[in-house]
């Protein structure tokens, strides 16, 4: 056989080849795309808002459908709801719908229509009254999204991006998901990514009671949802819904369970292993185990008779009537949806000086939008600042404002002292809820006939010169201070931003002796608490309080606005503090008397 024929014969058989292997490979696109294409396909009808019959056969000429489950109440669908809307507004034009559908039992119609109206929503809101179309796509959370293609197949489930988490918010997504999966849908090409996980609230689902009943909402639920969560759950509080009824706690038993079983509610995050405290809000262990097994048998209601009367709540002063009220000059507006970082903290003056010293048994700070003010703290004087940053050393802060507070209410024989010339400065942590909101809030002052026995101080903690890393998921802050005279320690709180991991306070008494005071290992920038102690503690001179802050700079951290960005001490959420607040009143110091 000559050269030429073996060339010959070798070229026709790599064209073979490469021909089988090209046919092999478009065989193998085409199976995979006929495979996402095959799946069952969906239909159903239900009724809008305004009684009007919607099937999703109306929608078989749109190139893509996306269904997003949503609740009235559920924190996450209000923050997502106006991305949903710009969706609907970018998208409507290449042929894709977002019908929105609310499969609470605890929503009634007249609730869902005006949530829609009041959010001016540009898509249909759809009501499925028996959970049919939620049992239909297995949807389990609000706001969980489907998207179906043209043919009614089923293309993406998941969460619409990962902004948003339970109590975290990184400013700015990191995975568009939803529009990823539409514009590879539009594109005609298959979904690389087609589920993702959804954080948010569950879709209730009445189950029948169970017939043995160890528990009853009537004698042991109700008593206990008075005691550990309708501070925050009612109407005007900074709850997402109520818990003032049997039905409410029903409808919303398995968001309670799953928060439970977290550790997240009751927003108590100390350590029990360390220190006592007056305002500890945890749920005793029996208490957790009592309604995890109500929850468990199906929320049996009980007897009517053994209800507990309902509890009253103090509408207005809770200190009695103020000698002063302080307020905001003018309202100020907070967004329906958050920038990046957050809503910078804002400063109001509240007054600009006082004509003589006056001391201060009682002080209250009223938020006049509880749906939106998130903390507040009240000033003497500037609060910290890039320009200003605190050093460690006697401040003064007058009262503070978190869900569930009550009054700052001093014990005989104590005051605060505001000195002649004070400038009196509210600082407010705002949230977004999903619609623009004004607030007006205010402080009272409750003054004292004549000086007190002890003057209750303030010290901060401080530590302003650190730099954490790029990335770095346990980088540790410290910083300590020490007690000159023999002092009565009364509260601590931490402060951190949204990088904030742990807190701890130490005491190390003069003859080396050590005990932790505090321990907060899983710190939540969205509950910044003070922890009242149950008894103070006797602080000899020479007694050195060191605190240890652990930050979290990496992607890993739901709250981190930028993980490749060095951190430093800024006052805005998106830079970092290490503030430790230790109130407290020294043994033997005589009063100041009136500065006139």
């Amino acid at each position: 056989m000559s050269f030429k024929t073996r060339y010959l014969l070798g070229v026709a058989a790599l064209t073979c080849v490469l021909t089988f292997l090209a046919a092999s490979h478009g065989w193998r696109a085409k199976m995979a795309k006929s495979r996402e294409q095959a799946q069952p396909t969906y239909s159903f009808q239900l009724q809008d808002t305004t009684g009007k019959t919607v099937s999703l056969e109306d929608f078989r000429h749109e190139q893509a459908t996306v269904l997003v489950f949503i609740g009235t109440e559920c924190p996450l669908v209000n923050l997502y709801i106006l991305r949903l809307a710009e969706l609907q507004r970018d998208f409507a034009p290449r042929g894709v719908q977002i019908l929105a559908i609310n499969s609470n039992p605890q929503d009634t119609p007249e609730d869902i229509a005006r949530h829609a109206q009041d959010r001016k929503l540009p898509f249909p809101v759809l009501i499925d009254p028996g959970q049919k179309v939620a049992d239909l796509f297995g949807a389990k959370r609000t706001p969980e999204v489907v998207v179906l293609d043209g043919a009614g197949a089923v293309r993406y489930r998941g969460r619409i991006d990962d902004r948003y988490s339970v109590g975290g918010d990184r400013g700015t997504p990191t995975r568009h998901d939803l529009v990823e999966a539409l514009e590879e849908i539009l594109a005609n090409r298959p979904v690389r990514v087609r589920s993702t996980p959804v954080t948010g609230c569950l879709i209730p689902r009445r189950e029948p009671a169970r017939p043995v009943e160890q528990a009853t909402y009537a004698r042991d639920i109700a008593p206990l949802l008075q005691k550990h969560c309708q501070d925050c759950h009612r109407p005007g509080q900074v709850a997402p819904f109520s818990l003032l009824n049997y039905e409410q706690a029903r409808d919303w038993s398995a968001t309670i369970g799953e928060v439970v079983r977290a550790g997240r509610m009751p927003p108590w995050h100390a350590d029990p292993r360390h220190g006592k405290f007056a305002n500890d809000r945890s749920l005793p262990e029996a208490e957790r185990a009592l309604l995890l097994t109500w929850i468990e048998q199906g929320c049996p209601k009980g007897d009517d008779r053994d209800l507990p009367a309902p509890r009253k709540f103090t509408e207005g002063w809770g200190i009695g009537t103020p000698d002063r009220i302080l307020a905001m000059k003018t309202a100020f507006t907070v967004p329906a949806q958050a920038p990046k970082g957050g809503i910078p903290y804002q400063r109001f003056v509240l007054a600009e000086s006082f004509e003589r010293d006056v001391w201060v048994r009682a002080v209250e700070a009223r938020p006049g939008n509880r749906a939106v003010v998130h903390h507040m703290l009240l000033f003497i004087g500037d609060p910290p600042s890039r320009t200003r940053p605190f050093e460690t050393g006697d401040r003064d802060v007058l009262v503070g404002f978190v869900p569930g507070a009550r009054p700052a209410i001093l014990p005989p024989g104590l005051g605060k002292r505001i000195p002649r010339g004070a400038r009196l400065v509210l600082e407010i942590h705002y949230t977004a809820n999903g619609t623009e909101q004004t607030d007006l809030s205010s402080v009272g002052l409750v003054f004292a006939t004549e000086p007190p026995r002890h003057e209750v101080r303030t010290r901060v903690v401080a530590n302003s010169t650190f730099a954490i890393p790029r990335r770095a998921a346990d980088h540790e802050v410290a910083a300590a201070t020490t007690f000159e005279k023999d002092a009565v320690l009364l509260r601590l709180a931490p402060h951190m931003h949204l990088r904030g991991k742990s807190f701890l306070f130490r005491a190390v008494y003069p003859d080396n002796r050590s005990e932790i005071l505090l321990s907060v290992p899983r710190y939540d920038f969205n509950w910044q608490q003070a922890y009242v102690l149950k008894k103070p503690l006797h602080m000899p001179a020479g007694t050195r309080i060191e605190c240890v802050a652990r930050f979290d700079n990496s992607a890993d951290n739901p709250n981190n606005p930028d993980p490749d960005k060095e951190v430093r001490f800024g006052d805005q959420s998106w830079e970092e503090m290490m503030n430790g607040w230790v109130s407290y009143y020294y043994k033997e110091e005589a009063p100041v008397r009136d500065n006139r």
